[in-house]
């Protein structure tokens, strides 16, 4: 029993660790990988590094962008879901 007590904290902190950290990031890990997944042609979207456009093509791991400079290939990943939901609110 003594034992038992002197573990206690330490597994308290791994649950509250896991909790407050891990999990939340796992969930958001799953929700970006359902946005790209959902990606279609003509949808708006925000790069991670802010480059605003609209899809003009996809492939299985990469995008072309339609911007106002050209046509710029890209991975699904650099895609923002945050910043691309906001965009698609806003207009």
């Amino acid at each position: 029993m003594e034992q038992i007590s002197q573990f206690l904290p330490i597994m308290l902190m791994f649950v509250v660790v896991y909790f407050l950290m891990i999990r939340p990031q796992q969930q958001r890990q799953k929700k970006e990988k359902e946005f790209e997944a959902a990606l279609k042609v003509g949808d708006k979207i925000i790069t991670k590094s802010g480059i605003h456009g609209k899809i003009a093509e996809l492939y299985e791991d990469s995008v072309i962008v339609e911007t106002m400079a050209g046509k710029i290939k890209m991975e699904r990943s650099a895609i923002s879901l945050e910043l691309s939901q906001k965009a698609n609110k806003a207009s």
